[in-house]
């Protein structure tokens, strides 16, 4: 798409009005980070990672710029919510366009509130569309556009991202583009951390297609001016949100569901501070175990754990059935699935010779009618002891052996080569309506049989001899007490 026009208007130009005389438009002066944003050309960019980057004034100039440069191009900007495309988009952008002015020759463009679009004079039109649940994706089949504009990309999943980006189609000549804005957080942190700042991609993926422009609130020169007090604000915050707001840093999870769960690959080989390990030889005099998960349209998912001397948990090997779709099943029979987690069993030498005791969902024993998924297992050799399924509890666990002690050492460790555990933890996210336990509509398998797992074999939260630094004792009471009063709270328990 056309730089040179992008460059032109990013200041002030005469464009066609809606009435067909000639309007001047000002859409003001970007700033370095925002101007960068403006002139890419790549088919997948994102732009943010802290709070205050601008991100909103870039994605409505730069749907403009390309409206009016590509006469019939169509544009889709996308949120959360509607009331949000509202607030951040559709009211700035009518402004902008001067949609409502009562003269008719001074009006840019015209919004149309019943269809929620703007439509130029030359044919483009901007589409404001809304995806909260997988659900409303429905609202997106059989809909063609040029390019999309994923506002707040984090907090829509990969699958849902691979959905509107198919969207992106049509013989019109035009390239096809998708333009992202992103902080730290959110059920999608972990595809976008993937894609535009580890770059790491798979299949079909090529590396030339995605680019991560960084801004953050030092690159916002407007906001800075207006209010600089807000940096300050942002300083203020606890230190992982001041790191995630203030930094842009994707290596926290602030907000996520399992925030410790630290993938470090400086540290595969010491196993200090990271959750994901290198690969080892698992000695014979280890315990082996398995968990599963029941699906069939939605991802099954088996893990075997090896447990050392000290109870620690490894995550040594795993079977998810999901399609290259995320949070999308294959489709086995359960006696494909247990005729596969039988040959893999006998086969590979992580655990070929090993007896392996299994924990699953107690779902999956179903009622007195009819032959459950428990005994199609058992015909495959393949035998389960029922999970216990307390949700709160369980999840509880699994934050007690995600816990770092002193040394940096943990209960619970994966190997890189599980990939499901590494993709899909990350982007577990709280419930809005119970906050102990996470949204079950997110791509749960994994952390569901990882919960039975972790429930087999409880432990007690550990206590770090490191004290935690408390903000709420303005009359210092607290001054020469004891550490380990339990009466309070300086040593922390986890």
């Amino acid at each position: 798409m056309s730089t040179a026009s992008d460059r032109r208007a990013a200041a002030s130009g005469a464009v066609a009005g809606d009435g067909g005389g000639a309007v001047t438009l000002d859409l003001g002066t970007p700033n370095p980070r925002q101007a960068e944003f403006l002139r890419s050309t790549v088919k997948n960019v994102a732009y943010g990672g802290a709070r205050g980057g601008g991100k909103s004034w870039a994605v409505q100039r730069k749907a403009v710029l390309l409206a009016l440069a590509h006469p019939g191009i169509k544009i889709a900007i996308v949120r959360k919510t509607y009331p949000e495309l509202t607030e951040n988009h559709i009211k700035p952008l009518k402004a902008l366009l001067r949609c409502g002015h009562p003269d008719p020759h001074q009006r840019i463009a015209s919004y149309n509130d019943k269809l929620k679009e703007i439509s130029f004079p030359n044919g483009s039109y901007i589409l404001f569309k809304y995806c909260a649940t997988d659900h409303d994706l429905d609202h997106f089949q059989g809909t063609e556009f040029n390019a999309l504009f994923l506002d707040e990309a984090t907090q829509f999943s990969e699958r849902q991202y691979q959905y509107m980006t198919a969207c992106l189609r049509g013989v019109d000549g035009f390239p096809k583009r998708s333009y992202l804005t992103c902080n730290p957080g959110g059920q999608g942190h972990g595809w976008v951390k993937r894609l535009f700042v580890d770059r790491r991609y798979r299949g079909l993926e090529d590396p030339d297609d995605y680019v991560f422009i960084r801004a953050g609130v030092r690159d916002n020169r407007a906001l800075m001016t207006a209010d600089p007090e807000y940096i300050k604000r942002l300083q203020a915050l606890p230190p992982k949100q001041r790191r995630a707001w203030l930094d842009g840093d994707f290596n926290v999870l602030d907000g996520q569901f399992f925030e410790e769960f630290t993938d470090d690959p400086s540290h595969y080989d010491d196993h200090a501070w990271t959750h994901v390990i290198r690969p080892f030889d698992i000695p014979p005099e280890w315990r082996v175990y398995r968990s599963y998960d029941y699906g069939y349209a939605r991802p099954f998912s088996v893990g075997w754990w090896a447990m050392d001397y000290d109870g620690v948990l490894y995550r040594i090997l795993e079977m998810y059935g999901c399609t290259e779709t995320p949070n999308e099943g294959v489709k086995w029979a359960p006696e494909r699935q247990f005729a596969e987690v039988r040959r893999v069993e006998r086969e590979h030498p992580y655990l070929r010779g090993r007896k392996i005791r299994g924990v699953a969902d107690p779902a999956i024993w179903g009622d007195a009618s009819g032959i459950s998924v428990a005994d199609v297992a058992a015909k495959q050799g393949v035998f389960f002891d029922k999970g216990n399924n307390d949700r709160i509890n369980g999840w509880a666990q699994l934050h007690y052996r995600m816990a770092f002690d002193d040394h940096g050492k943990a209960m619970l460790y994966v190997f890189d080569t599980c990939k499901a555990f590494i993709r899909t933890i990350p982007e577990m996210i709280y419930s809005t309506t119970r906050p102990e336990d996470l949204d079950t509509s997110l791509e749960d398998h994994v952390a569901d049989e990882s919960r039975y797992m972790c429930m087999t074999h409880a432990i007690k939260p550990r206590v770090r001899t490191v004290d935690i630094p408390l903000g709420d004792d303005p009359l210092n009471q607290r001054t020469g007490r004891s550490k380990v009063d339990p009466a309070i709270s300086i040593f922390t328990k986890i």
